[in-house]
């Protein structure tokens, strides 16, 4: 990205962005009579802020604006003034439309409340308080009310706040990084009876997700905006390069990189606001999201298990007796094998997974035939798969004196079958596992691959070097205990590691 040596405050929005993507068919704005409002009220904006308010207020032919269906997506790090300009464009919209609802959700309380107490300060500015009629400040029933009937409400939506609401003409998600499918199906519906005559807006603010937060949302809107299959979203991302602070690329302290991502940078947001940042993010890695807008290489959008759910199904301890199935996967080239185990509780309840080995082959499989093996003639059903080394490993089990009905080698259906009950099982909590660094890894790179003509699918990587060895074996595991007819039989020992 290169930028033109000029102030800071007159770049352009397509020299401070590394991504805008914007609705099709815009041929006017409501910008203007929005920031001559808030000229009244004493406030100016930078030139790729005035950009950014002519682009999200942009209107189609038919005077609705072009992004009432898609919604406005700004991934911008903190500290750039995102909520700053998305706040005065609503505090204007509802100075300049009478009853106008608006919504402001953020995930947690804290920044809500933060956000409100911000509002409310503006709101008590001397050229603006003419247009309150009042301010509620309880918990959880915090507003503004305008004198033209107009209303911001403030709330989290961990707590639940947004749902039940009709007629709302806009609604900001706030920490839109953390924003489930749920809480969307909660809200949105409630914009379809929006009157606001421009059509309503929906605002999702954020930075780039951790891989433990459920961004798929906010990434499905990303991925979308950037392969060109949305005409009626605006997509707004700012940045430092990708390879900041990996080996080879710019120092994550590296000022020009700084200045790449936060266009407010130095003449809005001082050094030491920086350096406060810097100093209370956990991790280098919270640095280049949150403070440099770095998206992790890992897709979201394209992972199979929501990451949120998965982390929330971890146990501290395994269960102490059950029923089990162990699952073997070969890779596809035939170089590795994974083992993982299933367990039922006695008494029933989630089934705990957990990976006992991933294995070059050229190590031979002997530890492999000697564990299953010794599991007894009625110990728990194994189901092999993998086109390379399944049918001679199979063979070998029997070689060893494990049992036909032990050895379950499943067909296309049965994988297809195997993939879906685990995510089944992932949303609704009927699985649980340890927190295993290799799993874990696993599902963080798994995504979809077709299996047969019917739209089945299986697992494979996303990222490059990505494995999901761990995770397929853990997931034939799980499909050999739920899919046995009898799990008494299935009482064999579980060596947990």
């Amino acid at each position: 990205m290169v930028r033109s040596p000029t102030k800071p405050s007159t770049l352009r929005l397509s020299e401070v962005a590394r991504h805008v993507v914007l609705p099709s068919g815009i041929i006017s704005t409501g910008w203007p009579a929005v920031e001559a409002k808030c000229r009244e009220w004493g406030d100016t904006f930078d030139e790729w802020q005035r950009g950014a308010g002519r682009v999200i207020l942009g209107k189609r032919e038919d005077d609705i604006y072009a992004a009432t269906v898609g919604g406005v997506g700004l991934s911008i790090p903190r500290q750039v003034a995102k909520t700053f300009l998305v706040m005065r464009i609503v505090f204007a919209l509802c100075a300049l439309f009478p009853g106008m609802t608006v919504l402001w959700t953020a995930h947690r309380t804290r920044t809500a409340t933060r956000t409100f107490r911000s509002m409310q300060g503006f709101a008590g500015r001397k050229k603006v308080a003419p247009y309150i009629a009042h301010i509620r400040t309880a918990n959880g029933e915090q507003e503004i009310v305008f004198t033209n009937g107009s209303v911001i409400m403030f709330g989290a939506r961990e707590q639940g706040f947004g749902r039940g609401f009709d007629e709302v003409d806009i609604e900001v998600f706030d920490e839109a990084q953390i924003l489930t499918e749920k809480a969307l199906e909660d809200m949105v519906a409630a914009t379809n009876q929006s009157r606001h005559p421009h059509g309503a807006l929906l605002f999702y603010l954020g930075t780039p997700p951790r891989p433990t937060d459920p961004g798929e949302a906010f990434a499905m809107r990303r991925k979308e905006a950037l392969a060109g299959e949305s005409e009626d979203a605006v997509w707004i991302e700012c940045s430092a390069d990708s390879n900041v602070g990996r080996p080879g690329g710019p120092s994550l302290d590296d000022r020009k990189q700084l200045a790449i991502a936060n266009p407010s940078y130095p003449h809005r947001t001082p050094e030491r606001s920086i350096q406060r940042l810097r100093k209370n993010l956990p991790s280098d890695d919270s640095w280049r999201r949150e403070g440099l807008g770095v998206w992790d290489e890992f897709n979201a959008a394209a992972l199979v298990f929501p990451l949120a759910k998965w982390t929330g199904l971890k146990v501290d301890t395994p269960p102490a007796s059950g029923s089990t199935a162990f699952g073997v996967k070969f890779s596809f080239d035939g170089a590795r094998v994974g083992l993982s185990v299933a367990l039922m509780p006695d008494g029933g309840g989630p089934v705990y997974v957990e990976c006992l080995g991933i294995a070059n082959l050229a190590e031979g499989t002997t530890w492999l035939v000697e564990k299953l093996a010794g599991q007894g003639r009625r110990g728990p059903v194994v189901v092999v798969d993998g086109k390379s080394g399944s049918g001679d490993f199979v063979n070998t089990l029997r070689a060893a004196g494990v049992p036909v009905r032990r050895i379950m080698v499943p067909t296309v259906p049965d994988v297809i079958d195997a993939h879906a009950g685990m995510l089944s099982a992932v949303h609704t909590g009927d699985v649980q596992h340890s927190g295993q660094p290799g799993l874990d890894a696993s599902v963080k790179t798994a995504g979809k691959r077709k299996i047969g003509q019917l739209g089945g699918w299986g697992i494979e990587p996303t990222t490059p070097g990505g494995d999901v060895l761990a995770l397929e074996s853990a997931i034939l595991a799980r499909h050999g205990l739920t899919s046995m007819k009898n799990r008494s039989r299935a009482t064999g020992e579980a060596v947990f590691v």
